[in-house]
């Protein structure tokens, strides 16, 4: 390797791309196409860089499986950072075990933790920590266990373990130190400042407060009923029923928790749960066979009262009932949520990090396109979409996500 590719690859591992293409913008080798496809994506031209990653990866021999590995990957972080989350993982699973038999550990303990990232960002925290299992990150440079130990903090935010989630964070940052790569430590600052931002609102007997992710954590053990409107469960310590996919249950539930201890009148409960102004018998007949399926649901932790004025919620044992609501809420919150992290988002990727439709979801960007709170740009394949950050809010922590009882 000639010592201009060696100077932009340490560049390019110290965060400048600048400097990188300074040495090899007027080459069109192997090495030196990789090289700029690496240092176009860290200047944010995805589409330009994935292009000179493939063109890099085609130009290798067949003999040179190790770096037409390394292009895979680069390509798989590229299409991470730009949200195409629909990229072909057995891909990136091939490069890495190609990686592994070529005795380039570093590159395929990239490979996994592009894949945990991935996993995680889709929601799927099981397979995001298998993914990292038997990776010992304490013999990788600083970078690569910054990047580490900021997946594996994302995994216990996603877990309300903050507790992890901070020791996690707190090795992430002294790594990112060690590197002095800038972005990556303002990435850490970043992931440090979700633990401190309000992730949900308490709503009990009439009154809200905000809560941080520690306390949501700790309601999880509280003597209390929970309305979990982030996650769309009833939840009582440990036992957890789940109404996600009943949204007439769960808005049935969610307004005998609010009226709690009190009962919630018929006409509240047609109005927020039917849209029904002008009730008549057939709304009052649908709100008799909701309320008996919701009886049925909630049987285990809670039973349902008729009152003269409506329905009133009864836990099991003595304790408070509360709703656990989102920091803002409003129409196609699940999607302002992936958005308010500053990062452009394809439709696709959007549909299936929610699990719906692309074509639900992209109803659902129109609809916030023609109330100005969300920019599209780019046509056809190549269109993404933004949104300013939503200030001193948690984005996707509390979205929903396999818990007990589901």
């Amino acid at each position: 390797m000639d010592s201009l590719i060696t100077a932009a690859a340490r560049a390019l591992a110290a965060g400048d791309p600048l400097g990188a293409l300074n040495r090899v913008a007027l080459r069109d080798d192997a090495p030196a196409l990789a090289l700029r496809g690496i240092a176009m994506a860290q200047l944010g031209d995805f589409l330009r860089a994935k292009a000179l990653v493939k063109q890099a990866a085609r130009a290798f021999g067949p003999r040179e499986a190790v770096a037409r590995a390394r292009c895979v990957v680069a390509e798989a972080e590229i299409a991470l950072a730009a949200r195409e989350l629909g990229w072909p993982t057995r891909a990136l699973e091939a490069a890495r075990v190609t990686l592994e038999q070529h005795a380039d550990l570093l590159n395929a303990a990239h490979a996994r933790y592009l894949q945990g990232r991935r996993l995680l960002l889709l929601g799927r925290l099981d397979e995001a920590e298998r993914a990292l299992e038997g990776l010992d990150p304490a013999v990788f440079p600083p970078a690569s266990r910054a990047a580490h130990a900021l997946v594996v903090a994302g995994i216990a935010m996603r877990r309300l373990s903050t507790v992890a989630a901070r020791s996690a964070l707190e090795q992430a940052e002294s790594a990112a130190r060690q590197a002095g790569i800038p972005a990556l430590m303002a990435e850490v600052r970043e992931a440090q400042a979700l633990l401190d931002a309000p992730a949900a609102r308490l709503l009990a007997r009439g009154a809200e407060r905000p809560l941080r992710l520690q306390d949501v954590e700790a309601l999880q053990g509280a003597k209390a009923l929970v309305v979990d409107a982030c996650r769309y469960i009833v939840r009582d310590g440990a036992a957890a029923i789940s109404l996600a996919g009943r949204p007439v249950l769960f808005a049935l539930a969610r307004t005998l928790a609010e009226a709690w201890p009190g009962d919630a009148d018929r006409v509240t409960l047609l109005a927020r749960v039917f849209g029904a102004r002008h009730a008549d018998e057939s709304h009052r007949a649908r709100l008799r066979v909701e309320i008996g399926r919701l009886r049925a649901k909630l049987r285990p932790l809670a039973g349902i009262a008729a009152t003269a004025r409506g329905f009133a919620l009864a836990p099991r044992r003595e304790c408070e009932v509360v709703v656990l609501a989102r920091p803002v809420e409003e129409p196609h919150g699940e999607v302002l949520a992936f958005l308010a992290d500053g990062e452009a988002w394809s439709s696709s990727a959007l549909a299936l990090a929610l699990g719906a439709s692309q074509r639900t979801v992209q109803r659902a960007l129109d609809a916030l396109a023609e109330t100005g709170k969300v920019q599209s740009f780019g046509r056809g394949r190549a269109r993404r979409w933004i949104t300013p950050p939503l200030p001193r809010f948690t984005t996707t922590l509390l979205l929903p996500a396999a818990v007990a009882g589901d």
